[in-house]
């Protein structure tokens, strides 16, 4: 079948332009600068020297809805069929520092991740799951503390050593000022926050990852590959910088920063995005920061398949896309990746929906043989250059926000979120338009098919809430009271936050107990032109 684009100029998503074939004759590159071997600096070809030939990636599927005991269930479900690591997905009140008895959580309790209003919550979330053996990933930021908190005590009240603890706190704040919007402090005293984690963790918990810097929500908001990387390693950029700052030391805290991308459509593309974060990450900490240890330089990294690629019309198609995008992490050297259900744009996932996507990275990881080699499309004349062009748009992005003053003033500006904004609004528009094909959107379509979906047990908000009453019957109001000022005398005198956080938490304050203390000594935040 002839293309009826066929004249068309070609350019992958960020709109670098595509030739229709290289060759040797392209610019030679400078191997030893650019590329090296794998498990050697820059690490473009992977941070390991044998990758996936000694162990896979962490199959980590994202997981949380309902009561604790519903995503608890889930999760041993998940283990029992071979997945790796643990992944929470919180609610929305959860994320924003408010109990499930707020008003404000009326509606939303349970309904976009699971509820946690208490170390109780949290110790019934991983019932009969040995913390001490399988790595956790927590999606959380502005309340961070709080949930890491919350996780330090329930290990310790099964006799687990707090030093023994592997996983990760996202406790990225920042991205959600440009991307996302879960932010609750202005970004200065949200910055300390992040800070206080690194600190304590680098202490007490050195095989916990203190930060996940995500560019995946800034990608799910519509930006580019190119937009991804360079907003994403401004971000981490400025988390270090302000850490050092602190008085820390960049080697002390370094080697635990990890990252979150994530995976489209566009293989070729996000393969090279992935080498290209890599080699702009290790040059940017060894040249710019002075850090001198080799795992200060490596960029360690968590995939997501795309949720905002999933389309609601023809939803069985999405199995399709999200094997293209895990496909593309495995070969771009992912060290972990979560593959969306393809009923997602539909509803919270099914088990049957789960377990597909989790035998899809299973497939790919026993039977297609991409795990053979390292860096199996290193040396392709396209994947090289594609690889150089976006480090190079990545660096003049971060550049410009350099320029600006810093991270901080482009979100003060809006500038990032403007850029985000006018991809994102230049993508649909060439959806509508026909100029890009979505298989059963704009092209091909007219064959629908409903599968079941999952609902969340209204009733489920109503059980949250007793639990939450019996706790503040039961708790010693006093002791309660003690922590919580204990916490806020820490917070205006600029000392570290966990400690008290975990004392409270050990003597049952809620999340928002915790959280409303903060709020009153650091104010909260507004966007700009809000009101």
């Amino acid at each position: 079948m002839d293309r009826k684009d066929a004249g068309k100029d070609r350019r992958t998503t960020s709109g670098i332009p595509i030739d229709t074939v290289y060759s040797p004759t392209d610019p030679d590159q400078d191997y030893t600068r650019s590329l090296g071997l794998p498990g050697e600096y820059p690490f473009t070809r992977g941070i390991y020297p044998n990758m996936y030939r000694g162990r896979f990636w962490t199959f980590r599927q994202y997981a949380g809805f309902g009561t604790c005991e519903e995503t608890n269930q889930r999760f041993k479900y998940l283990l029992s069929r071979g997945q790796t690591g643990l992944s929470v997905a919180f609610d929305l009140p959860t994320q924003m520092g408010y109990d499930s008895d707020d008003p404000l959580s009326e509606g939303e309790v349970g309904k976009a991740g699971v509820a946690i209003d208490s170390v109780e919550d949290m110790d019934r979330l991983f019932a009969d799951i040995p913390l001490d053996k399988v790595s956790t990933s927590m999606t959380i930021n502005s309340t961070a503390p709080v949930i890491l908190g919350m996780f330090v005590v329930v290990a310790e009240g099964r006799g687990i050593d707090r030093k023994t603890l592997a996983g990760t706190v996202q406790n990225d704040v920042l991205k959600e000022y440009i991307a996302r919007g879960t932010y609750i402090y202005p970004p200065e005293p949200s910055l300390k926050l992040t800070t206080d984690i690194f600190s304590f963790c680098s202490r007490h918990m050195p095989r916990w990852n203190t930060i996940s810097v995500s560019g995946y929500h800034i990608r799910e908001a519509g930006s580019t590959a190119v937009q991804e990387i360079a907003f994403t390693l401004a971000n981490a950029m400025t988390y270090v910088g302000h850490a050092i700052e602190a008085g820390l030391d960049v080697d002390d805290f370094a080697p635990r920063i990890s990252f979150f991308f994530n995976a489209h459509n566009n293989i070729l593309e996000e393969i090279a995005k992935y080498r290209s974060a890599r080699r702009l990450w290790a040059r940017i900490m060894k040249e710019r920061f002075g850090a001198k240890k080799e795992k200060s330089w490596m960029l360690r990294f968590h995939t997501q398949t795309g949720g905002s690629t999933l389309t609601a019309q023809q939803p069985l198609n999405n199995i399709v896309r999200v094997t293209l995008q895990a496909l593309a992490a495995a070969l771009g050297g992912t060290q972990s990746l979560h593959t969306n259900s393809f009923d997602e744009a539909l509803s919270l996932p099914t088990e049957q929906a789960v377990r597909v996507a989790l035998r899809t990275q299973q497939i790919i990881a026993h039977e297609s043989g991409v795990t053979d080699t390292v860096d199996p499309l290193g040396g392709s004349y396209f994947i090289e250059k594609l690889t150089d062009e976006i480090e190079r748009g990545a660096s003049e992005y971060i550049e410009r926000i350099e320029s600006m003053g810093g991270v901080i003033k482009a979100i003060e500006s809006g500038f990032m979120k403007r850029e985000i904004e006018t991809s994102a609004y230049d993508y649909q528009r060439s959806i509508e338009a026909e100029e890009r094909v979505v298989v059963g959107v704009n092209r091909f379509t007219g064959e629908e098919e409903q599968p079941p979906t999952l609902k969340v047990d209204p009733a489920a908000e109503e059980g949250q809430k007793s639990r939450l009453s019996a706790l503040k019957k039961n708790r010693s109001s006093r002791d309660v009271s003690k922590c919580l000022g204990a916490i806020e005398s820490a917070a205006r005198s600029g000392e570290n936050l966990i400690e008290p956080i975990i004392e409270a938490t050990g003597k049952r304050a809620t999340l928002q107990e915790m959280c409303d203390v903060l709020r009153q000594v650091y104010g909260t935040f507004e966007e700009a032109g809000r009101t």
